[in-house]
């Protein structure tokens, strides 16, 4: 029980490892639906490839799309790269970091999903079992009279109809499933160990890239998800201080039996107000909203750090049995006094 507590701590520590959880678990909820799914080849000539195929391609789209909108990072990108330039110019690099980033993380259930469809290969042997010569199984002279087509496109079944076996005993189906069914296992191997090999090489070769600029982008990329989530933060508290006072206001008739039944109601509200900073109405709030959108502050604190240097003011301690604070005043202080 500890273990998946650790495990799911871990999995809450920050948005990637989030992000990671997430793919983790589509990837295991592809194999789940796969094993639990009911494979049906319809054995007909030209809608064997179409539902062998579509099987094959249609859910991993749709696990590639769901990995996308679960990624919040994918909506951090698309506001980055929609969002005009402001007072903050974008980084190209960042927008691909975040992009590659969201098509990994996404690409993991289809890609799980394919490997698991080849490696089982039903999907493979309903889809090509008409694509195959005849001539490679059976003698096709040997068989006048018969459709060859329509009886490839029974093979997946599990019984052959009873008129094609009447005119054509000796069709070797196991050999045509045994042969598909190599070569779909073959294939899916094959990508499972190119992708294996992909991971190796990116893994080893990564010292030898740009690694400061790697770390920039996510360093900054991991900026952007922390700036959203404390803007939405403040956003709350915001809102919540300014519906608190327009609820004081519409009960302003009923503030004695407030402060009655709430003393510390009126101290609240005014701690409240005050981090309203002037915002009275709705006009200004969309306004500072829309403010914010269209000229993103630039990423230079530089005012805000001299601002702070030329208000500081040291403290000492009297003696350590009183513990009173004296303030000594700062240069600035000093030369204004003189």
């Amino acid at each position: 029980m500890d273990r998946f507590v650790t495990i799911f701590r871990y999995f809450q520590s920050n948005s990637e490892s989030m992000m990671n959880g997430i793919c983790g678990i589509l990837a295991l909820a592809s194999i789940r639906t796969y094993s639990s799914f009911h494979f049906t080849c319809p054995c007909l000539p030209v809608y064997n490839m179409v539902y062998g195929i579509g099987v094959m391609l249609l859910p991993p789209t749709i696990l590639f799309l769901c990995g996308v909108i679960v990624n919040k990072h994918s909506l951090l990108m698309l506001e980055e790269w929609k969002r005009p330039e402001g007072g903050r110019t974008k980084d190209p690099l960042l927008l691909r970091y975040m992009f590659l980033s969201v098509v990994q993380r996404a690409a993991i259930a289809p890609l799980v999903w394919v490997i698991v469809t080849l490696l089982d290969g039903k999907c493979v042997v309903c889809a090509f079992s008409t694509s195959l010569d005849p001539g490679r199984f059976v003698d096709v002279n040997a068989s006048p009279g018969v459709d060859l087509l329509t009886v490839l496109s029974k093979v997946p079944c599990k019984d052959l109809p009873a008129d094609l076996l009447h005119h054509n005993l000796t069709f070797p189906k196991k050999a045509v499933i045994r042969y598909l069914r190599s070569v779909s296992q073959a294939l899916g191997w094959t990508i499972l160990l190119l992708l294996i090999l992909a991971a190796f090489l990116a893994r080893s070769l990564k010292p030898c890239s740009k690694h400061v600029t790697f770390l920039q982008t996510r360093y900054w990329s991991n900026y952007i998800d922390i700036e959203q989530k404390i803007f939405d933060e403040t956003c709350c508290d915001h809102a919540r201080g300014f519906a608190q006072q327009c609820v004081i206001q519409f009960f302003d008739s009923m503030q004695s039996e407030f402060k009655t039944y709430h003393p510390g109601l009126g101290r609240v509200a005014g701690e409240e107000a005050d981090q309203l900073h002037g915002i009275t109405d709705k006009e200004q709030l969309n306004n500072l909203l829309k403010k914010w959108f269209d000229t993103k502050p630039p990423l230079n604190i530089s005012a805000v750090s001299l601002q702070r240097v030329s208000g500081y003011t040291s403290i000492t301690w009297d003696s350590p049995s009183t513990h009173r604070p004296t303030v000594l005043p700062s240069a600035s202080a000093k030369q204004t006094a003189v």
